[in-house]
C-alpha cells in the first residue's frame, strides 16, 4: 500500500476565502435557461415558470455569486429586450449559438430566480456591439433608486427598490475570433477603460472585471493580459481567467480557439488526464506574474485580484436527448454526462483555485444547468445531480476559511505532459469560527492510499466524518435511468490519535475528512 504524509499547522497560511469563490454561471445558451432553470409547462414548474425540482438542487449548492447572462451571448444581447412586459418583448436571433431568443425570461425573471436560492448576482455588460452607453443604462435600471429615466423605467416594471447589483464584467471573451465584436487587446483595453470610469462615476460602489485571456491556448497570451491591464489596471478590480480542461493529449497546442478540432482528439489515459489541473495552477501564476508586473510598472499600490469566472472540465460523453438544431429555443448544447473519472478533474481543479485564495476572489464554474452542467434537467422529467455537484457541494459547503499551505509527501507517477505528478491532491481549510478543519483529497492512484496527517498544532483533535465518493467503474456516470449511481457516502477510514491521523484513501477516490479543533487559530 502506498503512503502519504501531510503535516499542517495554524502558521501555515495562505489566505481566506472570498465567499465569491462559491459561484456558477448561467447563459442563454442551449437548455441552460430555457427548458432548464425555466420551463412554465414542466409539472414541476412555479408561478414564475422556475422548476422547483431544479432549484431544490441549487439551493444545496450553497451559491454565493451566479454570473449572467454570458459568456458569448452577451456580445449580441440587448439588455432592454428582457425587461418590461413579457409580452411585449421582442424575439431576437442568438449569433452567438444560433437560437432564437424569446426573452421570455429575462433580467428581472433571473434576479427574481436568484431571490428564490438566494444567490448575489455578476452581472456581465455587452462591449461587443454595444458600449458605454448601454453598460451605463444597464447599471443605472439595477442600481439607480429612482427620479432618472432608466430607474424609473424599472419601477414602472414592479421592482421599486434598486437591484444594488456589485460586482460587473467589462464583457467576455474579447479576444476571441469566435466573439461578436472581437477586439485587439488595445481596442478592448480602451473601450473597457471608459467604460468602467463612467459606470463607477454612477455608482462607485461597484466592483469590476476586466477581460482576460480566454484560454491559454490563445496565441496572444498572455501579452493579452498585459496590454489590457495597461488600459485598465485604474479602473478594473480584476481580471478574468477562463479554462476548460478536457483530456486530449493536444491541449498544449497554441491555436485561435478554446478548443482544437475533434478530429485531431486522442484522448489520455485517467492518470494523464487527473493531472491536467497543473495546466490551472500554471495559468493562475502566470495571471498573477502579469498583473504584479503591470502594478510594478505603474508604479501603483494596489493589488490586482483574479476572477476565475468561467471553469470546468469538459464531459467525453454526452446525455442522450434531442440533437441541438439551429435557430430554435432551449435546445441543448453540450449537455455532458460527467463521470466518476471527470469528478476527479473536477475537484482537483476547484482545489487548485480555492489554495490561490490569497488572489483569487472570483470563481464561477460554468455551467450551472443542462450545458457542462453541475445539475441535468430533463425536459418533461426529472432533474438529478451530476457527479461533478458533489465535490462542488463539499468544498461550498466544508471549504470556506483560512487556506492552509499543505506540506505535503506523496509517492508519484510518471506523465508524457508533466513528467512526476503526486498521487494525492490536497487542500485544508480552517474555519476558526466552529473549530472545523476539512481536509479534501483525491486519490489519482488505482491503489489504496495510506494517508497521514500531522494535527499536533490544532491541539485536541476528534474526526467529525470521512466522506468517500468512488465507483469501481470511472467511466460511471448519473443518468436519469440512474441518477444515484454516483455519490458520495460516510467512511469509517479515518482514525486519530494524539494529534495524528490516520485515513484509509480508495483507488480514484475523492475525500472529505472533517475535524473539530480545540485550538484556534
Amino acid at each position: 500500500m502506498k503512503m502519504a504524509k501531510i503535516i499542517l499547522s495554524k502558521e501555515f497560511k495562505v489566505g481566506k476565502t472570498d465567499d465569491r469563490l462559491f459561484g456558477s454561471f448561467v447563459e442563454h445558451m442551449g437548455s441552460t435557461v430555457y427548458n432548464g432553470i425555466f420551463d412554465p409547462e414542466h409539472e414541476k414548474a412555479d408561478e414564475n415558470g422556475f422548476r422547483t425540482d431544479v432549484l431544490d438542487l441549487v439551493k444545496k449548492l450553497n451559491l454565493s455569486v451566479i454570473r449572467y447572462p454570458g459568456g458569448n451571448f452577451v456580445s449580441g444581447f440587448n439588455w432592454e429586450d428582457s425587461v418590461g412586459p413579457v409580452e411585449k418583448r421582442p424575439v431576437r436571433l442568438d449569433l452567438a449559438w444560433k437560437a432564437v431568443e424569446p426573452n421570455t425570461f429575462g433580467l428581472n425573471e433571473f434576479m427574481n430566480w436568484m431571490q428564490k436560492i438566494p444567490s448575489e448576482p455578476i452581472m456581465t455588460v455587452n462591449l461587443g456591439m454595444r458600449g458605454i452607453d448601454s453598460a451605463r443604462n444597464l447599471l443605472e435600471y439595477c442600481n439607480f433608486s429612482g427620479g432618472s429615466f432608466y430607474s424609473d423605467l424599472r419601477r414602472s416594471h414592479g421592482v421599486d427598490r434598486p437591484y444594488g447589483i456589485k460586482i460587473w464584467c467589462l464583457g467576455n471573451e474579447m479576444d476571441g475570433s469566435w466573439q461578436i465584436g472581437a477586439k485587439t487587446a488595445a481596442e478592448y483595453g480602451r473601450i473597457a477603460s471608459e467604460t468602467g470610469k463612467v459606470m463607477k462615476l454612477l455608482d462607485p460602489d461597484i466592483e469590476l472585471v476586466a477581460a482576460g485571456s480566454s484560454t491559454i491556448r490563445m496565441k496572444s497570451y498572455p501579452e493579452w493580459d498585459k496590454e489590457v491591464l495597461m488600459h485598465t489596471y485604474d479602473v478594473a478590480d480584476y481580471i478574468s481567467l477562463h479554462h476548460y480542461i478536457d483530456r486530449c493529449s493536444s491541449f498544449g497546442e497554441i491555436g485561435d480557439g478554446p478548443f482544437l478540432d475533434t478530429d485531431k482528439k486522442i484522448y489520455l489515459n485517467t492518470k494523464e488526464y487527473l493531472a491536467r489541473t497543473i495546466y490551472v495552477e500554471q495559468q493562475i501564476k502566470d495571471i498573477i506574474a502579469v498583473c504584479d508586473y503591470v502594478q510594478a510598472l505603474k508604479r501603483s499600490k494596489k493589488i490586482m485580484y483574479l476572477s476565475f469566472d468561467e471553469w470546468n472540465v469538459v464531459a467525453a460523453k454526452k446525455h442522450p436527448g434531442p440533437e441541438h438544431k439551429n435557430w430554435k429555443t432551449g435546445y441543448p448544447i453540450d449537455c455532458g454526462a460527467h463521470t466518476m473519472e471527470d469528478a476527479l478533474a473536477f475537484a482537483s481543479m476547484m482545489m487548485a483555485i480555492i489554495r490561490r485564495a490569497d488572489r483569487v476572489k472570483i470563481a464561477c464554474q460554468s455551467l450551472l444547468v443542462n450545458t457542462g452542467p453541475l445539475i441535468v434537467a430533463k425536459k418533461d422529467g426529472i432533474a438529478w445531480a451530476n457527479t461533478i455537484f458533489y465535490p462542488f457541494m463539499h468544498i461550498s459547503m466544508y471549504g470556506r476559511g483560512i487556506v492552509l499551505n499543505c506540506l505535503t509527501d506523496a509517492p508519484e507517477y510518471e506523465t508524457k505532459e508533466f513528467g512526476p505528478v503526486p498521487v494525492l491532491d490536497s487542500l485544508a481549510v480552517y474555519n476558526e469560527e466552529k473549530g472545523e478543519l476539512s481536509v479534501f483529497a483525491v486519490n489519482r492512484n488505482s491503489e489504496t492510499l495510506y494517508l497521514h496527517i500531522d494535527l499536533r498544532d490544532f491541539g485536541k483533535v476528534d474526526v467529525l466524518e470521512h466522506i468517500t465518493m468512488r465507483h469501481d467503474n470511472l467511466d460511471a456516470a448519473n443518468t436519469e435511468n440512474t441518477p444515484f449511481e454516483v455519490t458520495p457516502r460516510m467512511e469509517n477510514a479515518t482514525k486519530v490519535d494524539s494529534g495524528h491521523t490516520e485515513s484509509l484513501l480508495p483507488p480514484y477516490s475523492w475525500n472529505v475528512i472533517r475535524f473539530k479543533c480545540s485550538r484556534s487559530l
